[in-house]
């Protein structure tokens, strides 16, 4: 566990950057006079987080009278929950590995131990997401064990694909001095930069396609490669966010095989104090036009509304969604 020096400084930075989020949140109300402004956390811009935010706000402003929608890029899941948390956002989209840690107090929010997440509540959950271990070719990487020792990118703090990234490393008794470059950039730049040889391998937990790793398989000739061993086997096994997933062969060039790996789920987050109205008016959009928004990206395409109000969500579900998926006879 963390000692209290560092549980301190990891809180003040994550205190300046809600801040920041609060002040963002205030730009955007601004221009609201005469609307419920609501304002998602979603994660980079090349990400599917991003995606499925600005699908949720078209749906909201397409088919709701009086709430106008933003999704906002951010870094990522952890920024989101927090964001939420503080009622800096009214929405965050956010790993169902992250959505139960910190609704349970476990994990890397053991350090946290002043912070209370219990009142963060469900709305749904959305897509899969295979953690994707994307290498070049030339390096030689074809298996998760042949990290160690190399230069790979964990992903920025903050994000999702940190914090899942930190617990693969945890099972295979890895730590960033196991490697030779430890790369904290975000999910925007590093497919650059596994394209420029300053890293020779990176990881996503991501819906697929993805625009970041379709940047790298087309420019650089990158390999996505098997995430799998008993380490992996052990992960599944004992906890209940992550399930075994194949990324289908043939959506990036040059990676004709499928993919064998494990991953999470994007869900949908709210605080508690979001009125009930406003979570249903969301809701509704969504799932009233579902097909619409299975259409707005390739990773939605396999949505299915049963399965959308059970999987990934930790936290109980708000008052306004149980209000609506109750009326249409879903739960």
């Amino acid at each position: 566990m963390p000692g209290p020096a560092r549980a301190i400084q990891s809180r003040a930075r994550w205190t300046r950057i809600l801040c920041a989020a609060a002040l963002l949140h205030g730009v955007f109300a601004a221009t609201a006079a005469t609307a419920t402004e609501v304002v998602i956390g979603t994660g980079s811009v090349l990400g599917v987080y991003f995606q499925v935010g600005r699908g949720i706000c078209r749906l909201v402003e397409r088919h709701t009278e009086g709430l106008e929608c933003s999704a906002v890029p951010t870094p990522g899941s952890r920024f989101n929950m927090d964001s939420v948390q503080l009622n800096a956002f009214e929405v965050g989209i956010v790993q169902s590995d992250v959505h139960f840690k910190a609704y349970n107090k476990s994990g890397d929010f053991l350090e946290f131990a002043d912070v209370s997440y219990d009142n963060i509540r469900s709305v749904f959950s959305v897509h899969g997401e295979p953690f994707t271990l994307v290498a070049r070719r030339d390096s030689g990487i074809r298996s998760l064990a042949d990290l160690a020792g190399r230069r790979v990118n964990l992903g920025n703090p903050g994000s999702g694909q940190r914090s899942t990234m930190e617990v693969v490393m945890d099972a295979m008794g890895w730590t960033p001095k196991s490697f030779a470059f430890a790369g904290s950039l975000p999910a925007a730049q590093q497919s650059l930069a596994l394209c420029h040889g300053r890293i020779e391998a990176m990881v996503y937990v991501v819906g697929h396609p993805n625009k970041s790793i379709q940047k790298a398989t087309d420019l650089c000739d990158a390999v996505l490669v098997n995430v799998e061993g008993p380490e992996i086997d052990h992960l599944v096994a004992r906890n209940p966010y992550y399930s075994y997933m194949t990324i289908p062969g043939g959506i990036y060039r040059g990676n004709e095989q499928p993919v064998a790996t494990f991953g999470v789920r994007a869900t949908v987050v709210v605080s508690e104090d979001l009125d009930a109205d406003t979570v249903y008016e969301i809701t509704r959009a969504v799932f009233e036009n579902l097909d619409q928004f299975k259409k707005m990206y390739p990773a939605f395409d396999a949505l299915d509304p049963k399965r959308m109000i059970v999987e990934g969500l930790a936290a109980p579900l708000h008052e306004g969604a149980i209000r609506y998926f109750s009326e249409k006879g879903l739960m």
